[in-house]
């Protein structure tokens, strides 16, 4: 059966510790579903565990990342490989709460093409985490809320649902962190299609080391920003302009 919403889980050795990480998803999503836990190499050590979670739950899918390494080019390998209309987009660190993927992926099916859950909202919240990151992404979010009206005072945060049509004709341009979010964001500004938000709860990772590498992706991030002000837009002049800036 076509699940309703394909959950891309991007990892980097994540090792066993993608197994609690699973076991919270399916504890927390009704809706059908499958689950592609995405990593650049055989050696990662998330692959064994998650192949040994597929064996037993069939709608884990163990997804080699063949476009290159980086978690941009690790998502839009998962959006290009998921099998629903509603693609979910989420950490193996355990920051994301999986209880909003339902919610989050029924605002896609009603019409939104980005659903994006938010720190910054009434009733969200971040606990931990460098302060500094903290601030440049709420200060971003809030500025394109307010100036830019992009529909979320949380663009930059990963954990988003997405229409896989709108990403299909939109495509994905970014290609190392995790700015993919803000890209989709920022591009649905542009055609000026819809965007929502709910609050969420964000914790810092309580294992491992994080794979965020700021002052690498900021100039990325940047570039996003300022896109977002643009005036409206139509799907070709939007598809134009990614094949004039790979050139």
């Amino acid at each position: 059966m076509k699940p309703r919403v394909s959950i891309v889980v991007t990892t980097y050795n994540e090792g066993e510790a993608i197994v609690p990480c699973l076991d919270r998803i399916f504890e927390s999503v009704a809706l059908p579903c499958e689950v592609l836990v995405v990593y650049d190499s055989p050696d990662d050590t998330t692959a064994p565990y998650a192949e040994k979670y597929a064996r037993d739950d069939p709608r884990v899918v163990p997804t080699l990342n063949a476009y290159g390494a980086g978690p941009a080019r690790a998502i839009r390998f998962g959006f290009d490989h998921a099998r629903a209309d509603v693609v979910v987009v989420t950490m193996a660190d355990g920051c994301d709460d999986p209880a909003q993927i339902d919610q989050l992926a029924r605002l896609v099916e009603r019409g939104v093409v980005v659903a994006a859950a938010c720190r910054y909202s009434r009733g969200g919240q971040q606990v931990g985490g460098p302060a500094f990151k903290s601030l440049l992404s709420r200060l971003a979010g809030r500025s394109l809320a307010i100036f830019a009206r992009v529909g979320t005072r949380d663009a930059t945060n990963s954990f988003k649902a997405y229409s896989r049509e709108f990403v299909q004709q939109v495509g994905v341009e970014s290609d190392a962190g995790f700015e993919v979010g803000l890209e989709l964001v920022a591009k649905a500004r542009r055609l000026r299609l819809p965007v929502a938000e709910i609050p969420t709860i964000w914790l810092d990772r309580s294992f491992g080391v994080s794979n965020f590498k700021l002052a690498r992706w900021l100039p990325k991030y940047l570039r996003w920003y300022r896109y977002a002000f643009g005036r409206r837009l139509t799907l070709d002049q939007v598809r134009t302009q990614a094949r004039e800036q790979a050139r």
